[in-house]
């Protein structure tokens, strides 16, 4: 289980976390929700080791993540994948994913290799077919749509093998048709894998259809968790935020 108690975090006086404690089940499937400037990109740099916290504690089945490196939180099992998406340009989606796989697997000195280790072949062979970019594996990342730089981003997440994957907007920048395509995928491998799955997510038709469950962040603090039934029905998240979607804003 991860789990945050009590984490704060505040820049120039400015309390972007405030005091917050949630739990996510394991293999749970979990939307963080709230309006721009929430907390809720802080939330997930936090857990992911990108900035430490001024106070609180950042739970991996009872073990405390704060103060580790980056790395050392990745090797524990949470990985991220981010709104914009972090590529390679130069190199085919094959490539970029051999590479990966070998300098999470301890090969860095081989990365200049002309022909990759067979087994991280395998590895990241195994995680194109599973987001569906088999196809692609000789296409230049910078040539990808934004959909499948974006699915690149998160191969490049789940070839560190995380117990937790933390997916900040995975639909953003998407028309209608592809922003379900690609939470179908989401949907899929959090099913097949069984992993535990975080997403911010503004789309609320999306959240509502997928997370089992809802967090939602406002002014750095939860204001409330719950169902999708039951934060659809709460008058401070209508109030705070969900009235503000039904405006355009």
């Amino acid at each position: 289980m991860l789990s945050v108690e009590y984490l704060s975090k505040s820049f120039g006086g400015v309390a972007a976390i405030r005091d917050v404690t949630l739990e996510f089940p394991t293999g749970s499937l979990t939307a963080v929700i709230g309006p721009n400037g929430a907390g809720k990109t802080t939330f997930f740099n936090l857990i992911s080791g990108a900035i430490v916290p001024d106070d609180g504690r950042v739970l991996l089945d009872g073990t405390d993540l704060v103060g580790m490196s980056h790395t050392e939180i990745v090797h524990r099992g949470v990985a991220r994948a981010f709104q914009v998406a972090s590529i390679f340009p130069t190199l085919t989606v094959a490539e970029t994913l051999d590479a990966a796989v070998q300098a999470h697997r301890g090969h860095a000195g081989v990365l200049g290799r002309r022909f990759p280790l067979a087994e991280c072949q395998e590895r990241s062979r195994e995680v194109m077919d599973m987001l569906g970019l088999a196809d692609e594996a000789d296409t230049l990342s910078a040539n990808l749509s934004h959909g499948d730089q974006k699915l690149l981003d998160i191969a490049l997440a789940l070839i560190l093998q995380p117990r937790v994957l933390l997916l900040d907007e995975p639909t953003a920048g998407m028309g209608p048709e592809e922003r379900w395509q690609m939470i179908d995928k989401v949907y899929r491998l959090w099913e097949r894998e069984k992993m535990t799955v975080i997403f911010i997510e503004h789309d609320m038709d999306i959240v509502f259809k997928i997370a089992g469950s809802i967090r939602v962040l406002c002014y750095g603090r939860v204001l409330a968790e719950g169902t999708a039934e039951q934060i659809r029905g709460n008058p401070d998240v209508i109030a705070a935020y969900l009235g503000t979607e039904t405006r355009g804003h």
